[in-house]
C-alpha cells in the first residue's frame, strides 16, 4: 500500500494505520505489557519502505518479519 499509492494522499499514514490494526487483530501489537513498536519505529519503518527500491521488497519484508519476532 505504501508503494502502490492507491489513494491520492495519505498512503503512508493509511498503510501505517492498517499495519497497526493488523498487529492488533493478530495479538501482535503488544509483547507482554509493552507495545512492540514505538511510534518512532513505526514512522521509520514506513519511511524506509516508502524510500526503498521495488527490487528490495524481499529485504523489507524480511526486515519487518524479523522486527516482529523480536
Amino acid at each position: 500500500m505504501i508503494k502502490d499509492h492507491p489513494y491520492d494522499d495519505g498512503c503512508k499514514r493509511i498503510a501505517a494505520s492498517l499495519f497497526l490494526e493488523f498487529l492488533h487483530k493478530n495479538n501482535l501489537l503488544y509483547k507482554g505489557e509493552k507495545k512492540r513498536l514505538s511510534e518512532g519505529a513505526l514512522v521509520a519503518i514506513t519511511l524506509m519502505i516508502a524510500e526503498s527500491r521495488p527490487e528490495e521488497k524481499e529485504i523489507m519484508t524480511t526486515l519487518v518479519m524479523n522486527i516482529l519476532t523480536m
